[in-house]
């Protein structure tokens, strides 16, 4: 019987999470990867054919690739990755500590996402792209029950994650708590909550705001209920209040902007 893709993307991120080194695939992500200074790139294997539309990428990055045989690709990738042609072996990025994502200059007033237990990658990699064009300083995760780098999640973020800080720390709770000192305030997204994002917002759009959703179907966990400032709900007209929680994600960074 063969395996449910989400099975396969877990299992993959499981693997990844442990690893020293992360699979890229795709011709978006290993030409960004390939463009990204703070990139430690190890190994590149294209096709002859996916070589000519990267040529400008490779030569810059002064790596010589393997040409593979398309029907042979020798990178250890999940059969069913849509690889184009090319893979590239990077170390994971590193972004530094909280202190260095959440109070680096931007324009506009700080913002953040953090993400409880938010583990399918396809879901973090959209999210990644939304807070690159909202402009949040960083996507924050747990170490731990959330998506490492992975190659599914790079491909999904479509260039976002070599640009966009995506920092992984040992508990949320304490980060809430260390954000909260910063003079963040932390609002935790939830469909029962009575005050939208909105009117949370009111007169206070100038603080630095760091926005907590949870995993679809559990939400938040109980402590990180207790520890935020206040809960709130994306504004809607209608009956049905659920979303996605990538969709969730760009419609509240949108509603959050300062």
């Amino acid at each position: 019987m063969k395996k449910p893709r989400w099975v396969i993307d877990k299992e993959q991120a499981k693997k990844a999470a442990s690893a020293e080194s992360v699979w890229l695939f795709g011709l978006h992500a290993v030409r960004d990867a390939l463009q990204n200074p703070r990139r430690a790139r190890l190994r590149l294997v294209l096709t002859r054919n996916a070589a000519e539309k990267l040529a400008d990428a490779v030569a810059a990055s002064g790596m010589a690739p393997e040409i593979a045989d398309p029907r042979r690709f020798p990178a250890p990738l999940d059969p069913g990755s849509v690889h184009q042609g090319a893979a590239l072996e990077v170390r994971p990025l590193d972004w530094g500590g909280l202190a260095d994502v959440a109070l680096r200059e931007g324009p506009g007033a700080p913002r953040l996402v953090l993400l409880d237990r938010v583990s399918d990658p396809h879901n973090v990699g959209a999210i990644l792209r939304s807070a690159e064009v909202f402009g949040a300083r960083a996507v924050i995760a747990p170490r731990h029950h959330s998506a490492p780098e992975t190659g599914a999640l790079a491909k999904t973020a479509s260039g976002a994650l070599e640009r966009q800080p995506y920092l992984r720390v040992r508990n949320l709770a304490d980060t809430i708590a260390e954000l909260q000192a910063m003079g963040y305030l932390v609002l935790g997204l939830a469909g029962e909550a009575e005050m939208d994002i909105e009117a949370a917002l009111e007169g206070r759009r100038d603080r630095p705001v760091a926005l907590v959703l949870g995993a679809e179907g559990p939400g938040l966990r109980a402590r990180t209920r207790e520890v935020v400032d206040g809960l709130v709900r994306i504004a809607y007209p209608g009956t049905f209040g659920s979303l996605n929680v990538s969709n969730a994600a760009a419609v509240a960074l949108y509603a959050a902007r300062g």
